[in-house]
C-alpha cells in the first residue's frame, strides 16, 4: 500500500548534474524500482522512514511555484524527472507533470523526459509544443519477468516499446536508457530498439552493496558482476553498431556515437 500526502514545495526548478534543472513534481515513487538510487538519500532529506516505493509526497503548489522560478531563471536543459518517475500513478489524478511541462513550454526551456509508464503519452500535445524536447523510456530488459521483478510499478516493456513508437510517429525525439543493465537478451533489445528510440544510453548498476541481497534471493548474483556489465554492454554496442542506431555508455571507458540531444 502507497500512502499519499498533499505538500507544499518552496522550490521546484533545481540545479542538476545530469542537466542543467531538474523538476520534480513528487517527492516519493509509486514505481518502486528495486535498483533506484534515490531510495538511499531520499529518506534524510524527505524525513520517510518507510521503504521505497511505500509513500509519496505530491507537491500541491508546483506548478506555481515552478511558474516563479522559470520566469527569472537562466534558460538551461530541464530533465523531468530526477528522482521520481514523472508519470508515476499518482499523475493521473493530480496532473502536476503536466502542468509543470505546460509552464515550461511558455518559457520556452529545453526539456528531457525520462520516465517507464506510458501515461506519458497523454501529453503528446504538450510535448509538442517545445523548439527542443526529448522523450524517453527507461528500459533495462527486454524480459517481461525481470522487468516485473525490478520495477513492479511500471508499464511493462512492450507498452514501453508501444509508447516509443507513438512518439516517433508523432515527429518526437526519443531515447531509451538501458540502465541498470538488468539479465535478458541484448541483442534482442537492440532490435526492438531500432526505429523507435533516436539513442540510446547504456549504464551499469551502481551502489551494487546495497541490492546484493535482492539479487541473491532471486538466483541473480552473476548479474552484479563487472563482467556480466561489460559483456552485456559489449554485445548491446556491437548490436546498435551494426543496426547504425547511436549510443553512449556512460560508465568505464566512455564510448558514444554522436550527435548528443540537442546539438
Amino acid at each position: 500500500m502507497v500512502t499519499i500526502a498533499e505538500v507544499a514545495a518552496k522550490s521546484l526548478l533545481n540545479k542538476s548534474k545530469i542537466y542543467d534543472y531538474c523538476v520534480n513534481a513528487y517527492t516519493g515513487c509509486q514505481v518502486g524500482c528495486r535498483y533506484c538510487y534515490a531510495r538511499l538519500f531520499m529518506p534524510r532529506y524527505s524525513g520517510h522512514a518507510e521503504p521505497w516505493g511505500t509513500f509519496v509526497d505530491v507537491k500541491m503548489n508546483a506548478v506555481e511555484v515552478l511558474a516563479k522560478q522559470a520566469a527569472r531563471a537562466k534558460k538551461g536543459i530541464v530533465w523531468v524527472s530526477s528522482v521520481c518517475d514523472a508519470y508515476q500513478a499518482v499523475e493521473e489524478k493530480y496532473r502536476l507533470t503536466r502542468g509543470c511541462l505546460e509552464i515550461l513550454a511558455d518559457h520556452a526551456f529545453p526539456v528531457s523526459v525520462q520516465s517507464k509508464s506510458a501515461l506519458l503519452l497523454r501529453d503528446i500535445d504538450v510535448f509538442r509544443r517545445f523548439a527542443e524536447f526529448e522523450a524517453g523510456f527507461t528500459i533495462t530488459t527486454d524480459d517481461e519477468r525481470i522487468a516485473r521483478l525490478f520495477e513492479p510499478g511500471a508499464s511493462s516493456v512492450a507498452e514501453r516499446l508501444g509508447a516509443l513508437s507513438v512518439l516517433k510517429a508523432n515527429g518526437l525525439r526519443t531515447f531509451a536508457f538501458v540502465g541498470p543493465i538488468l539479465p535478458g537478451n541484448p541483442e534482442a533489445l537492440a532490435a526492438a530498439l531500432q526505429g523507435r528510440a533516436d539513442r540510446v544510453l547504456i549504464d551499469r548498476l551502481n551502489y551494487v552493496d546495497t541490492v546484493e541481497a535482492f539479487y541473491r534471493r532471486h538466483d541473480l548474483e552473476y548479474a552484479l558482476r563487472p563482467a556480466f556489465f561489460e559483456d552485456m554492454a559489449r554485445r548491446l554496442v556491437r548490436e546498435l553498431k551494426a543496426r547504425g542506431m547511436e549510443y553512449e555508455v556512460t560508465w568505464g571507458h566512455k564510448t558514444a556515437s554522436p550527435p548528443p540531444a540537442f546539438d
